[in-house]
């Protein structure tokens, strides 16, 4: 069986593991972001912590850095939105209380959150902080307290702050117990995941993902399999 059909019993028993971790009730909505280090930073943080997908708004996409993201960008998806009308409305869809870290007179400490509910933390652009239309869309500012000089921490470093509070939660409440993501959604990322050439030709050509089996193994028909070895440049 060529080696490109199956992954090791340690990969798959890995993904399997972390995909069992995942809190898909749990997101980030970055705001205009443009630095790469920053929103690099931030996607590795995601990950440490289980979160399943990003949500973003930008102008100007920046492209991550591979060095700072070590490998989470593969592992944390992103969904892009035009604007962030679009985002609130995508995620309050989803019932999910939207905060933003916003500096105002009706911000609380985002440790008086409770982050066992669906949440979704708007992170507004590094030198400006939230705009107008995502505070009023949001549910709740939340800040973190300081008390030197300086009234902002670098946004990579507030995002990983709130989520690590936000982990310690549902850690205590049991949330990391129990599979969140649907079998669907596992099947998606240990494909693209576990056979990321193979991944590239099916985006490629359009081809619906197959089945992982319990030992790592894809199953596909006959017909599936063909259109891959017709495709290029794949070489198994």
């Amino acid at each position: 069986m060529p080696a490109e059909t199956y992954m090791s019993p340690e990969r798959y028993a890995r993904i399997r593991h972390f995909l069992s971790l995942r809190q898909p009730s749990l997101t980030l909505c970055l705001e205009q972001l443009d630095k790469p280090h920053n929103v690099s930073a931030i996607v590795r943080s995601c990950d440490a912590v289980g979160v399943y997908e990003v949500h973003a708004v930008w102008d100007n996409k920046p492209e991550i850095r591979k060095s700072t993201a070590m490998g989470s960008e593969n592992w944390v998806y992103t969904k892009e939105h035009s604007c962030i009308e679009n985002a609130v409305s995508h995620l309050k869809a989803q019932n999910m209380q939207v905060l933003v870290t916003n500096l105002s007179d009706n911000a609380v400490d985002f440790r008086e959150i409770d982050y066992t509910q669906p949440t979704a933390i708007i992170l507004g652009q590094e030198k400006y902080g939230a705009t107008d239309e995502a505070v009023a869309l949001a549910s709740q500012d939340i800040i973190i307290p300081m008390v030197g000089m300086v009234q902002s921490l670098n946004v990579s470093v507030a995002a990983a702050l709130i989520l690590y509070e936000a982990q310690r939660q549902r850690q205590l409440a049991g949330m990391y117990n129990t599979q969140q993501l649907t079998e669907q959604a596992c099947q998606k990322m240990l494909f693209e995941g576990g056979f990321p050439r193979l991944r590239e030709l099916c985006d490629r050509q359009e081809l619906a993902y197959p089945h992982i089996n319990e030992f790592g193994h894809i199953e596909a028909d006959e017909s599936w399999w063909l259109q891959m070895q017709h495709s290029k440049p794949l070489q198994i």
